[in-house]
């Protein structure tokens, strides 16, 4: 039996066996055929007290809703950056076998995995944090924060030290990150309700995660950077106000860890200059910290295809000049990491045995790319999956 929620109440255990349930209503499938549905609403019914019941003790034990998750039966399936693009999301949990029953969208033997950046972009913000955020809370899903949620809930938390938000509202740099934030907020408005619910959410969302061998962060794993902000995280694995405050404040240590979890470390290009998906000026490129062997400034540099200089042409390839601080970012880990964030285009493929990224541009055109894991070692290109 698998228990979706286990915990202590003084000297007794509470255990609810969500999961168990849910199995029976897959075992109950011929026969609701053959009575009209009346086992199948039963079952519902059941299910959808037992959800309701799991999460009344959550909050009366102030234990995160998570943790009414089940135990992923036969793999994961990480799913890339939506970036308000939910068609693509319900195409893509479609094609892979998620049903919805009981208001989640749910498979009978995986569990998804989102690697963050719900928001920005796209025209359905809100299905695209309502879908995710309803099969968190009904565990068939876990979530890792991504920069765009860390974004906004910065641009939501006021710094008395500034007399402005931790992520600038003011100024050149608050009409930049008002664009960034445009369709997000537009569609779910600016400190209102419905957005501070959406923040309130995006806090219990944890950095990265450490599943039973594999790992999955937004845009990089770095074990000195995790290490570093372990102590400082919310029950959640989350960020707290002083995560927030501190990891916008450059030159913290705290700043430097949020910088490399959840946006990636980069490298100084030397002067030279590209624009970015937005069209702003780049002299620092994020960098290939997969690649173990990456020694010199074009190995290590991760520049998109197609990407143009500030003269309206393509970009030229970089020098090969030595990077003397190569080794210090690349990981080598034996875990496999799959992450979001890097804007990648064409045929999905692995970074390499032990790192892939699903970020495949589905806000800007390009499918919603998943990587089904089964517990493999090494990872490889014929599991992952796309729609749109």
């Amino acid at each position: 039996m698998t228990c979706a929620l286990s915990g202590q109440i003084g000297s007794q255990t509470v255990h609810w066996p969500e999961s168990c349930l849910e199995s029976s209503v897959i075992a109950l499938d011929p026969v609701v055929g053959e009575l009209g549905g009346v086992v199948e609403h039963f079952w519902e019914k059941v299910v959808d007290d037992a959800q309701q019941r799991c999460s009344q003790i959550s909050r009366d034990l102030s234990w995160p809703v998570a943790a009414c998750q089940h135990r992923s039966m036969s793999g994961y399936d990480v799913i890339g950056d939506i970036h308000g693009h939910a068609d693509k999301l319900i195409g893509l949990l479609r094609e892979m076998g998620y049903e919805q029953r009981s208001g989640a969208w749910r498979h009978a033997e995986r569990t998804a995995v989102f690697v963050g950046d719900l928001i920005d972009r796209g025209p359905q913000q809100r299905e695209s944090i309502e879908i995710p955020r309803a099969m968190v809370e009904a565990g068939s899903a876990h979530m890792v924060l991504g920069n765009h949620e860390f974004n906004a809930i910065a641009y939501a938390q006021w710094n008395e030290e500034r007399s402005d938000y931790s992520r600038s509202r003011l100024g050149k740099s608050g009409e930049k990150h008002l664009d960034q934030h445009a369709a997000f907020i537009d569609q779910i408005g600016l400190d209102t309700p419905g957005h501070r619910d959406a923040i309130a959410w995006f806090r219990t969302l944890p950095l990265w995660l450490d599943l039973d061998g594999l790992r999955v962060v937004h845009a990089c794993w770095n074990d000195a950077e995790i290490d570093r902000l372990r102590p400082l995280v919310n029950e959640f694995g989350g960020v707290t106000d002083e995560i927030i405050i501190d990891g916008t404040t450059k030159g913290h240590a705290t700043y430097r860890a949020i910088e490399t979890i959840v946006k990636g470390p980069e490298i100084d290009l030397g002067g030279l200059v590209y624009l970015d998906k937005g069209g702003h000026r780049r002299n620092k490129a994020r960098r290939r910290w997969w690649d173990e062997s990456a020694r010199t400034l074009r190995d290590i540099a991760e520049i998109p295809t197609g990407t143009e200089n500030p003269e309206g042409g393509l970009f030229a390839p970089l020098p090969e000049t030595p990077a003397l601080d190569a080794i210090e970012h690349a990981y080598a880990g034996d875990v496999p990491v799959i992450v979001g964030h890097y804007w990648k285009s064409g045929t999905p493929a692995v970074l390499g045995p032990k790192a892939a990224c699903v970020d495949y541009s589905a806000g800007k055109g390009g499918p919603l790319v998943a990587y089904q894991w089964s517990g493999e070692t090494e990872l490889v290109d014929a599991h992952f999956v796309s729609f749109g």
